[in-house]
Order: structure tokens, then sequence, then C-alpha cells
């Protein structure tokens, strides 16, 4: 089988285009249109696309016309050829830079920790007297209680949540755009059949105008024509609105509206097979590793008060020269925990960690349902695209050939013509929702769960290896 919803998207546009005035239209499966009488079309050399959409109008002409469909090796775009680009223009953003940064800035956290905690300290005195004296000393305090150790460990560790946090971030920002480009492409697929409706029904009214006139239709049946052209008028006029507000919702989220893009159900099909064969994905989530990270640094909190509680002493040495009198010195000096051993504060650490382990429940409980509800969601909406797939591009085709037969010779009266037509056109318009729906559903249950941006990045170095086009056969 071929991907006939591809081949409609990428064909009928340059159909329409390039289409003579001579041609008439027919409504066909999917809810599209076109030419039932052959017409010549001088295809562009628009873009990279032109000779694998030519290929495409090509099968999905001969299907329409109810001719054998030949064998024809289209190029398929792969995941890997618009993938790359897209992401290198995702890391321009200055919010992706601005994350960078972030990540430079945790480093530098990092060696600052891994610095002496105590600096020594030179003292000097003179007194003015009977016999002058001069004295000259220097100090040490010592890291008794390893304060640069847990300074050192909590650095890292707040790198990790940081980096952490950092890459849940990146993915839910991925998915953000990856669905506004998905929503995109439905609303130029929609906008494209609502002008394909409007340019049918049109040319449809010209036809009854003719049969009126030969007496082969009422003036009621052409009036329902006509009101059915205002019908796809408006429709023609809600879809173009509709695909402005989705080219803003890009703009706004990437800087401008023109980025290589293309469908990847398959992609999400494979995914999804992935994540149903793995057990115990869950409590491995990039999600997760934050919170887990906020336990370690709760831990890591009761180290750092011991630390610094701890009593640190401090070593002198001193010279001293009174007179002809010349003296040396060495004290040590420890700090006494009399008044306050700093208990409460070691209870509250305490405390501390087991409300990050709660924590680190809870999320792993939310993701773990979320989890379970998306694989038991998408594969079923996976599961209704393929029967639309199958039942609607395969028979909806016939159905509206012999539709548009029967009412111009007569046999179906204008408003059943009608009624039929418009169901027609909402089996195409139900796929288009089935396939934002699985946008939405796979894209963000990967954002929210951080593996989006780690298996985009694993697709784009394998994929971009692969050659830049393969082959597959439309049957």
């Amino acid at each position: 089988m071929y991907d006939e919803k591809n081949i409609l998207a990428h064909a009928l546009p340059l159909l329409l285009r390039l289409g003579r005035s001579c041609c008439r239209y027919s409504l066909l499966g999917n809810g599209l249109l076109l030419t039932l009488v052959p017409a010549s079309f001088a295809l562009a050399a628009e873009n990279h696309l032109t000779e694998t959409y030519s290929l495409e109008a090509k099968a999905f002409k001969a299907q329409s016309l109810g001719l054998p469909t030949p064998k024809i090796e289209v190029p398929y775009i792969a995941f890997g050829q618009w993938l790359p680009e897209l992401l290198k223009q995702f890391n321009l953003l200055p919010e992706v830079q601005a994350q960078l940064i972030k990540q430079q800035q945790a480093e530098l956290v990092i060696q600052a920790a891994d610095r002496a905690v105590y600096n020594p300290e030179l003292g000097l005195n003179y007194q003015h007297a009977d016999t002058d004296s001069y004295s000259v000393g220097l100090s040490q305090t010592l890291d008794w209680g390893d304060k640069r150790g847990v300074a050192m460990h909590r650095a890292e560790l707040e790198a990790q949540i940081l980096l952490a946090d950092i890459g849940l971030e990146r993915s839910q920002m991925l998915a953000e755009r990856l669905l506004a480009l998905a929503e995109q492409a439905q609303s130029r697929k929609a906008l494209t059949f609502a002008e394909q409706q409007f340019r049918f029904t049109k040319a449809q009214l010209n036809i009854a105008e003719q049969r009126l006139a030969a007496g082969d239709l009422s003036n009621v049946e052409l009036q329902l024509m006509r009101l059915e052209l205002a019908t796809n008028t408006a429709d023609y006029a809600l879809a173009e609105q509709a695909n402005l507000v989705a080219d803003g919702k890009v703009i706004a989220l990437l800087g401008g509206h023109h980025f290589a893009f293309a469908e990847f159900i398959e992609e999400i099909k494979r995914s999804v097979t992935q994540l149903k064969g793995d057990v115990n994905t869950a409590s491995t989530l990039p999600a997760l590793s934050s919170a887990y990270q906020q336990v370690l640094l709760a831990r890591v909190n009761t180290m750092q008060v011991k630390a610094n509680a701890s009593a640190d002493p401090t070593i002198s040495i001193s010279a001293e020269k009174e007179g002809t009198d010349n003296k040396l010195g060495v004290g040590v000096s420890i700090p006494l925990h009399v008044r306050n051993n700093y208990s409460e504060l070691q209870a509250v650490a305490d405390k501390g960690i087991a409300i990050a382990q709660q924590g680190y429940l809870a999320r792993e409980r939310v993701l773990t349902a979320k989890q379970q509800q998306v694989l038991h969601a998408l594969p079923r909406l996976l599961e209704r695209y393929q029967d639309w797939r199958e039942l609607v591009q395969t028979s909806a085709a016939k159905a509206a050939k012999s539709l548009d037969q029967q009412w111009q010779a007569g046999d179906v009266s204008t408003s059943e013509y009608l009624q039929s037509r418009r169901q027609l056109a909402a089996s195409y318009l139900v796929g288009l929702n089935l396939e934002t729906a699985i946008y939405q559903s796979w894209l963000s249950w990967m954002g929210e769960s951080g593996q989006l941006m780690p298996l985009l990045d694993s697709s784009a170095e394998l994929k971009s290896s692969m050659p830049s086009a393969v082959a597959r056969t439309v049957k």
C-alpha cells in the first residue's frame, strides 16, 4: 500500500495550481477533489520535492480515473532529512542559548566550591612604651569538618539537578514547537481541502446551471447548489483564518513560519511499540532524574549542617620582639559548642530527606500513571487512524465517483447528493483531527517525561547518516 494521505497532501496543491480551466472536478476519497477528465500539467521545479509530487500525482490520478495504478518509486522524506536542520535552528533560539549559559554557570560554581574554605590570616602589632615591642603572627583555620568536600559534593548535585531540569525543559520546549509545526501542517491540509471543495462546488454549480437550462434540474436544486457554494466559501475563509493562527503560533515559538518539517506518524508508531516493549521505563524517565537528585541533595544538606557545626581548630604562630628579648609563640583555638550544639538544624535537615523522598515518590506515581494512560490511549488512536486510512481512503474514491455520475445522470437528487458529499468531506476532516490527536498525545507525553530530546537527538544522528532519499513502492 502506498501512503495515500501524503500523496493527497502533496499532489493536490500542485494539481490545483497548474490545472487548466477546462477540467471538471469530482469528490474523491479522503474528501479531496481531482479532475475527472484528462488534463496536461506542467509541473514546475519549485523545490527539491517537485519530482516526488509529480510521481505521486501520476499515481493518484490513475487511481482517480479508475485505471490500474502502476508501481512507481516515490522518494520518501526520511525523518533524519528534516530533523537535523530543525534541531539546528532550535538550538539557536535565545531561550536555548540561555540554557547553555546556565550550564557554563554551573561549571563555574563547581570550580568555586573546589577552593579552600579558609584563607590564612596575617597579623602585625606594634606597641610604643618605655620598651617598644613588635610582633607578627600567622594563623590558619583547618577545615576539620570537611566543609570543602561537602560544598563540592553539593555543587555537583546542584549542577546535575540544573542539567536535568534543562534537559526536561528542552524536551518540553521542543515538544511545544513540534506540535505547533504539526498543527500548522494540519491547518494547511485543511486549507487545501477547503479551497478544493470551494473550486469543486463552483464547477458543479456551472454544471447545475447547464442542467437547469436543459430542463434536467429544478430551480430549487440550483439554489441548493448555490447555498452549498456559500457554505464552502465560508469554510474556506475559516480554514484560511485557522491557517494564519497556526502560522502565527509557529512564528511566536520559532521566529518564522517556514521550517523543514514532514509528517512522522510512522516514527510515532515505532516509538509506541518500543515503549510498550520496555518493562521498567517509569523509574528511569529523565523527568525523574531531578527529583532523585533532590533526594541526594537533601542528604548532602545534613552533611553540610554537620560540617558547618563542626569545631574547626585554628593554629597560629607568632614572633615578638620586646626590647632585646625575642619571643616565639604557638597557639591553638577550638570553638566550644556549649551554648548551641546545632541539633535543631540537624533535625530540620533530616526532615528534608523525608520530604524529598516523598516528593520523588509522588512524581514517580504521577508519571507512571500518565505513562500507562498514554500507552493505553496511543495504540488505540493509531489503530483508529489505520482503520480510517484503510476504510475511508480506499472506499471513498469509488463512492464519490459513483455518486457524481449518478447525480449528473439524474438518478440522485441534489439534496441527497450534497448530503453524501458532506459525509465524505467529514470523513477527511475526521482523519485530520485524528492525526492531530496522535501528535498531541505523543508529543505532550514525550515532552513531559523528558524523553523527546534524547530520542530526537539519537534519531537525527542515526538517520542523517543514512541515504538522503529512501525509495518506497506505490502499489
